[in-house]
């Protein structure tokens, strides 16, 4: 977690006076990548697991479909470097992607892949609603980074026992990226899986839930109105809730949850 953040001398000021305090922050760390000799986007993140980074954007944008279409993946950490090259070239249209995205829990002007047409999940997993409240639960204490700085989101591909793989992000849409990356570059399967996420779930998320097979999201904060709709068209199970007594909020395809 070290090279994960920096510590600042800070005035700490509290009713009975004002003091010097250390504040451990995390760290924001442009990273560029390369497909196939040619630069495709520079982004903010946390500056770990960028080959996840990369190849989950990559994957997530359409240009990436398998590992097997993978030949390498070279990171230059020094540098802020990711490149990957692919068994065939893979086209990027001039101006689909703004030259540097916002780390601003999203991309900031990035153009997402959508969703193909008629594209669904036709998952019959079902969670039960102590188990939904038990990985919420784990995965809201999980994170040393997010304890440390409260300054990172937090995504998870479970299944209704808990945590198979989890990775955080200055970045909402980064973590989740990382954690579709590291699952394709090490060929854990996804689909009849459930996401959990921190950050708030807006269309563009839902679209990279879909490519997945990821029936079930839960997340930590709220969608959007147009999350909530696009989660009902791609069949997808979104919830929100579970970090307290206060209940779940089951907003689509609520026959999942028992």
């Amino acid at each position: 977690m070290e090279n994960e953040v920096e510590k600042f001398t800070i005035s700490r000021i509290t009713p009975e006076g004002k003091s010097n305090a250390e504040a451990v922050i995390a760290r924001e760390f442009p990273v560029t990548i390369i497909l196939n000799g040619q630069e495709v986007v520079t982004m903010l993140c946390s500056p770990k697991e960028m080959d996840c980074l990369a190849v989950g954007f990559l994957a997530s944008e359409g240009l990436l479909k398998s590992r097997d279409e993978i030949k390498k993946v070279l990171v230059d950490a020094e540098k802020g470097v990711v490149r990957v090259e692919t068994t065939e070239e893979k086209p990027v249209s001039q101006g689909k992607f703004t030259k540097v995205i916002s780390s601003a829990g999203g991309r900031g002007g990035s153009v997402y892949s959508p969703a193909a047409p008629g594209q669904k999940i036709e998952s019959t997993l079902k969670v039960k609603a102590g188990e939904v409240i038990r990985l919420a639960g784990k995965f809201q204490n999980y994170s040393e980074l997010h304890s440390v700085t409260r300054g990172v989101h937090s995504a998870a591909l479970c299944d209704n026992k808990g945590i198979l793989v989890f990775i955080d992000d200055i970045g909402r849409h980064n973590a989740i990226d990382k954690v579709f990356g590291k699952c394709l570059l090490e060929n854990i399967p996804t689909h009849d899986r459930i996401m959990v996420t921190s950050g708030r779930i807006s269309s563009e998320i839902l679209n990279k839930m879909v490519k997945r097979e990821i029936p079930i999201v839960i997340t930590l904060a709220v969608p959007t109105n147009i999350g909530v709709r696009i989660a009902d068209k791609l069949g997808i199970t979104l919830i929100s809730g579970g970090k307290g007594a206060g209940g779940l909020n089951v907003y689509t395809h609520d026959w999942r949850v028992l």
